[in-house]
């Protein structure tokens, strides 16, 4: 469900990003979109929020109103998980089809594992780099170092990418493995967290150039990485 609201006072990108912020906090709510020059925001909700609490959670310079033209019908929810979640499972696919042909002909556990390890790590980061200045506001809903920790947000895709290339250039993998193990345990944790609370909130993990759902899916993809950094370490 789709409702479309009048939003005053906001005047910049900062009040952009900060009634974002605001809002995509509330229980319930999917995704915020905004068009600053309109001053309309476009709210997906999974459940219905009121007027009045979506106005508690603004700061007071901000007003917010519902427009006539309302969007009561959503194509998003018509879809199923595995719909929704389709260009993870298609970025998945492609990066273990491409650590299997590195090694197919010489057949390596451990160097497939490298590869694949080091091609999420830059394939991923490369999607949060597409918005560097969105991505920490989606990434601190739900990671708790982001949320004490602003500039952690910030530079994590940046932390992403050295990571892949220090398993495909396998420099330092010992250290990359451990680094994969606390940084990936702390999402785990979080996106754990956001499950068994039921908050319908954006996954990060591929920027905010895909709106992804939180979803058991994400948990999986984390898991995987940590395990392989496990056996690696092992």
């Amino acid at each position: 469900m789709k409702h479309l609201y009048d939003v005053q006072g906001m005047t910049c990108e900062n009040c952009k990003a900060s009634v974002k912020k605001y809002l995509e906090k509330v229980e319930g709510i999917n995704s915020v979109e905004i068009n600053l020059e309109k001053g309309e925001v476009e709210i997906q909700m999974s459940e219905h929020v009121s007027l009045q609490d979506l106005q508690k959670v603004l700061p007071s310079k901000y007003t917010i109103s519902l427009k006539k033209e309302t969007i009561v019908v959503n194509k998003e929810e018509e879809k199923s998980k595995f719909q929704q979640l389709k260009p993870l499972f298609l970025i998945l696919f492609y990066i273990t089809t491409a650590s299997v042909l590195l090694h197919y002909k010489e057949w390596s556990w451990q160097g497939f594992m490298l590869d694949f390890m080091g091609l999420f790590y830059i394939v991923f980061s490369f999607f949060k780099m597409l918005d560097l200045k969105g991505f920490p506001d989606s990434f601190s809903m739900y990671d708790p170092l982001a949320k004490k920790v602003p500039m952690y947000a910030k530079i994590y895709p940046f932390i992403e990418t050295a990571l892949g290339l220090m398993f495909l250039l396998r420099f330092k993998v010992g250290i990359a493995l451990i680094a994969t193990i606390l940084i990936l345990g702390v999402t785990t944790f979080g996106v754990t967290k956001t499950l068994l609370d039921k908050k319908a909130i954006r996954c990060a993990c591929l920027g905010t150039a895909l709106n992804l759902p939180m979803t058991e899916a994400t948990f999986i993809e984390n898991i995987i990485m940590l395990v392989m950094a496990i056996l690696m370490l092992v």
